[in-house]
């Protein structure tokens, strides 16, 4: 007989099965320019103006879950360092297509996306300090505590999503999320 193995952690299949939108993603105006040492203020003007849109209502979305005070949900909300990057930025739009926010997988799935998001900003802060550009507050994010919230958010989310049935609805809401976002970086 065969022996029976184990499922996949969340987080493997979270780094598995959104490999593919998360490399979307990556494929940017933002972040080609980063890549190619073209990036400019008004195109990163443009990304966080953007990103503040998305993150304003799923940030809301966020603080309307009771989440346990271990996720640390208010400190995992950084829309408002955008805002001191942009002084516009209250009046910016919204995303109106929002991935499904409502149960904590779906949060979790999104939070997954947001959270992740975090280890690149000290890599993207350090390339537009290159380039003179001072918009930088929130990739600065969590700064040297970023490994730290990460590796905790990794913690939080295996043991919340134990269940198999749990771990599809978080992958899943995980991968809309990435879609969503892409979606709505990439308007002009």
């Amino acid at each position: 007989m065969l022996p029976v193995s184990a499922p996949a952690s969340v987080l493997h299949r979270l780094r598995q099965e959104t490999q593919p939108y998360h490399a979307a993603l990556e494929q940017s105006a933002f972040n080609r320019a980063l890549m190619a040492g073209t990036i400019t203020s008004d195109v990163t003007t443009h990304f966080l103006s953007r990103l503040y849109g998305f993150l304003r209502p799923y940030e809301a979305a966020l603080r309307a879950h009771a989440f346990p005070a271990e996720w640390e949900v208010a400190a995992r909300c950084r829309a408002h360092l955008i805002e001191q990057d942009l002084a516009q930025a209250a009046g910016l739009p919204q995303c109106p297509d929002m991935p499904p926010l409502r149960t904590r997988a779906q949060l979790l799935g999104a939070l997954y996306v947001v959270e992740g998001s975090t280890l690149g900003g000290q890599i993207i802060t350090r390339q537009l300090a290159r380039a003179g550009i001072t918009a930088r507050t929130y990739f600065t994010g969590y700064a040297e505590q970023t490994g730290a919230r990460w590796k905790s958010f990794c913690g939080l989310l295996s043991a919340a999503a134990l269940h198999p049935a749990d771990q599809d609805q978080v992958v899943q809401s995980a991968i809309v999320t990435f879609q969503k976002l892409h979606a709505w970086i990439e308007q002009p």
